[in-house]
């Protein structure tokens, strides 16, 4: 008779791998960005730049979080889903039908799979492609080619003949208030200007100048053909202000790592290609595709560290997962440099790593499911728990103490107003 491919626990499987999974995923791609986003933010403020571009940088910043989130999110998916399986029993009860740590597998690793292919093509095309729209963005922003070139608060040269101060910005930098400018000519002739507000306009005549419209102000006028300085009010004054040259952006490539898969494959093995650069593109081939590779390991790992010691609920296991990927992905961005500088083959410093890294997981998961009675982290249980016991002994022992030495504190107190109370009948 025809079996489905999942069945009832599968799918049952499948719900309890999919919320955590989520939840992670978000949580962790959020906690990567608060950080970043206050920083964007004051940077935005200080030059003056429209709101819209610190959105526009945190989006293409996603893809590159993404691809730490979604491997910590599918290991703490799977990792809860069968850490709850195993603490209520249920997990007991799927192998005593014959159900193995491999056949509950099944679900965790299709899942596994769509996640792999998605950041596969995250790495190697989504990615360089948002790292260099990021880069782009943030040259435009402190060059001024978003009108973002002002700084509140200082002064700023403008064509190394127009000297600005603003005391404060408002509507994405387009409405100044208290303004200053001081503007010389080739002549030696200077303006002083002084306005309560202004607002920068768009000259339709010339494209390389910008008109800034000053009002309710005062123009000093110092010129060798006047004996004194001449001094002007007005109502609205046109100041037009040079725009400086902004120079074109750098290709996508080079160390930043923003070449594509085709593009690194080309490069990575053409004699005729610098060695820096060819150096540069293998480790960062080999970086991307051993991250990824990891990540079909991860359900392994996440069942070695889910199942915690019988009659306990101890959430150590998620806690070392978390450290244990963290690290794994900080060693090789340390091994990517190292290969980048020719240092090391990625061999060596990549995928030596890779190697170890993968041996202890196949290592711990073989204990839990092929070992009666396995722990992959038992010995760390163990010391935890002692840890644990000493602690709360401690916190015991200082409880005691501090309401012992209170009990006593009291007596004295009583002993003192007692004796106090005798010496006053006495006189």
């Amino acid at each position: 008779m025809f079996k489905p491919f999942l069945t009832a626990t599968d799918r049952y499987i499948f719900k309890l791998v999919l919320m955590p999974m989520l939840g992670t995923l978000a949580l962790a791609a959020s906690l990567l960005m608060l950080d970043k986003m206050r920083r964007l933010f004051e940077v935005v403020a200080t030059e003056g730049g429209p709101i819209k571009v610190v959105f526009q940088m945190l989006a293409n910043l996603m893809p590159e979080y993404m691809s730490l989130a979604i491997p910590l999110g599918l290991m703490l998916g799977i990792l809860f889903a069968f850490r709850k399986l195993a603490t209520t029993s249920e997990l007991d009860v799927m192998r005593a039908v014959g159900l193995g740590y491999t056949r509950l597998l099944r679900v965790p690793y299709l899942i596994t799979l769509a996640l792999v292919a998605m950041n596969f093509v995250l790495v190697y095309w989504v990615q360089p492609m948002a790292r260099y729209e990021y880069q782009r963005l943030a040259f435009e922003l402190t060059s001024g080619a978003l009108g973002a070139s002002i700084e509140v608060g200082e002064f700023n040269t403008i064509q190394d003949k127009t000297a600005l101060r603003i005391e404060e910005s408002e509507d994405n930098g387009r409405v100044l208030k208290g303004i200053f400018a001081r503007v010389a000519d080739e002549g030696g002739d200077m303006l002083s200007i002084s306005a309560r507000s202004g607002r920068f306009l768009a000259n339709q005549d010339d494209p390389n100048t910008i008109i800034l419209r000053l009002t309710d102000g005062t123009i000093i006028q110092d010129q060798d053909s006047l004996n004194a300085p001449r001094v002007l009010s007005f109502s609205s004054y046109d100041l037009p202000i040079d725009l400086p040259e902004i120079e074109a952006f750098r290709q996508r490539g080079g160390e930043d790592r923003e070449y594509v898969l085709p593009e690194l494959l080309k490069l990575g093995w053409n004699d005729r290609v610098d060695e820096t650069v060819r150096n540069e593109s293998l480790a960062s081939l080999n970086f991307r595709l051993v991250e990824v590779v990891m990540m079909l390991l991860l359900p392994l790992l996440a069942v070695a560290l889910a199942i915690p010691p019988k009659r306990s609920t101890s959430a150590l296991g998620v806690f070392v997962s978390i450290v244990m990927v963290v690290a794994y992905h900080k060693i090789n961005q340390y091994g990517e440099d190292v290969a980048a500088l020719g240092l090391a083959s990625p061999i060596v410093s990549l995928w030596l790593p890779f190697v170890v890294f993968a041996g202890l997981i196949l290592w711990m998961y073989w204990r839990v499911a092929y070992v009666p009675g396995g722990q992959a982290i038992g010995w760390l249980e163990r010391l935890s728990a002692i840890v644990a016991k000493k602690v709360v002994a401690l916190f015991r022992l200082m409880r005691f103490t501090g309401r012992r030495e209170l009990r006593r504190m009291a007596r004295e107190r009583e002993e003192a107003e007692r004796g106090g109370a005798l010496a006053g009948e006495d006189g």
